[in-house]
C-alpha cells in the first residue's frame, strides 16, 4: 500500500460517524471565573489521558491531529505549527483553510513521527489534536512544554467526528459558543443539501480507493463514509456484512471479491499516476452494474473534492457540500453520459 494511502487509511478507516455522532465528553466550565488577563474563564478539557486546565486566550497553538488546524482556522486561530497529512500543501493548508489563514504559513510537523524538539522550539502556549492518535508518552512530552488537548476517550484514535472535534477546539480556544454555532451551520446545510436531493434517500452509496497497482479498498468510517451517510446513503447490504469489529476498518478486495464494489453510487479515491488507467482498463471493474450505468466517481487523490471529503472538517465539508452532491445526483439519474 503506498504511503499516501497509509495516511489516508488512518482517518478514512477510523471510527468518525455521521450527524448523530457527537457524544459529550469535553467540557468547558461556564460557571469558571473570568481570566482577567486573557478575557476568557478557565475551563477544564475532558480527553483520552485524563483532563487539561486552560486559561485565557491561547495565542500560539500547535495541532498534532491530521486535520485540527482546520478547526483553529474556523474558530478565528492561526495554529503556528500544524502536522502534515497528505497532498504537500504550503503550510499544511489545503485552499479552504489558506483562505482562513491570511497569509500566515504556519510551520509543517512531519507526520511519520511527533517531532517534540521542533514543537518544544515553535513556543506554544496550547497543543491540541483531537484527530490524533497521540500515546500516553507523547502526551506527557507535549504536556511538558504546554497545556495539551489529546483525542477523546469515546472515539477510537484519529475517530472522533467533526462534531466532536469542533467542540473540544472551541472549548480548549475560550470560543464554546462559536464552536456550537459553526456546528449548527454545517448540521443544516446537510439538511438543506438532503431536501434538494429527495433522491438521496433509500440509495446505496460506497467509497473506495484504488491503487496504481491494481488494488482495491472499500471503507465505512471515517469522514468520507460518513459524508454518504449523511447524504442520506446507506451502505450496500453485500458489502456491509465484510466490515468487521467497532472500527469497521478498511477492507481490501481480492478480484474474487470486486462485485462488492456494486452500489447505487461509486465514489472511488484514485492513488498514483496509473491508478485511473487501472480501473479504466479493469474488465472485472469495468463489467459491473455501477460502472455501466455510469454510476463510478472518481476522485483524483490530489483533487479539492477528494481532499475534502477526506478532511472532513468544519472548513472542508462546506467545500464537499458544493462539489459532490451534484456528482452524486448525476451518477444516481440512470444517464450514463451524466454520470
Amino acid at each position: 500500500m503506498s504511503a499516501s494511502l497509509n495516511r489516508r487509511s488512518v482517518l478514512w478507516g477510523a471510527g468518525a460517524l455521521g450527524l448523530g455522532a457527537l457524544v459529550s465528553g469535553c467540557s468547558s466550565s461556564p460557571s469558571g471565573s473570568a481570566d482577567p488577563a486573557g478575557g476568557a474563564a478557565a475551563r477544564t478539557i475532558a480527553h483520552k489521558f485524563g483532563s487539561t486546565e486552560i486559561s485565557g486566550i491561547p495565542q500560539r497553538v500547535v495541532t498534532v491531529g491530521l486535520t485540527d488546524q482546520d478547526y483553529l482556522l474556523a474558530l478565528g486561530t492561526v495554529p503556528v505549527g500544524v502536522r502534515d497529512w497528505f497532498g504537500d500543501q504550503p503550510g499544511g493548508l489545503w485552499p479552504w483553510a489558506r483562505e482562513k489563514a491570511g497569509g500566515a504559513v504556519p510551520a509543517v510537523l512531519p507526520i511519520e513521527t511527533l517531532n517534540v524538539e521542533q514543537i518544544a522550539a515553535l513556543r506554544p502556549d496550547l497543543v491540541v489534536g483531537p484527530s490524533s492518535g497521540l500515546t500516553r508518552a507523547e502526551y506527557d512530552a507535549l504536556s511538558g512544554i504546554a497545556p495539551t488537548v489529546a483525542q477523546p476517550a469515546e472515539f477510537a484514535d484519529y475517530g472522533a467526528p467533526w462534531q466532536k472535534i469542533t467542540e473540544m477546539v472551541g472549548a480548549a480556544l475560550g470560543v464554546p459558543d462559536r464552536a456550537a454555532g459553526l456546528v449548527r451551520d454545517i448540521e443544516a446545510r446537510f439538511a438543506q443539501v438532503r431536501e434538494a436531493n429527495p433522491g438521496f434517500a433509500g440509495r446505496t452509496g460506497l467509497l473506495a480507493t484504488v491503487l496504481e497497482d491494481g488494488s482495491y479498498y472499500a471503507y465505512a468510517e471515517g469522514p468520507a463514509p460518513g459524508f454518504l451517510v449523511d447524504l442520506g446513503l446507506t451502505l450496500p447490504p453485500a458489502t456491509a456484512g465484510v466490515f468487521t469489529g467497532p472500527e469497521r476498518a478498511p477492507v481490501a478486495l481480492s478480484r474474487e471479491r470486486l462485485s462488492l464494489l456494486e452500489a447505487d453510487v461509486l465514489l472511488v479515491g484514485l492513488y498514483g499516476a496509473r491508478a485511473a488507467g487501472q480501473i479504466a482498463a479493469d474488465p472485472v471493474v469495468q463489467n459491473l452494474q455501477v460502472a455501466r450505468e455510469g454510476r463510478i466517481v472518481t476522485m483524483p487523490e490530489l483533487g479539492e473534492l477528494n481532499g475534502a471529503l477526506s478532511f472532513g472538517s468544519v472548513l472542508s465539508l462546506p467545500v464537499a457540500l458544493e462539489l459532490a452532491p451534484p456528482r452524486v445526483a448525476a451518477a444516481l439519474d440512470g444517464n450514463p453520459a451524466t454520470g
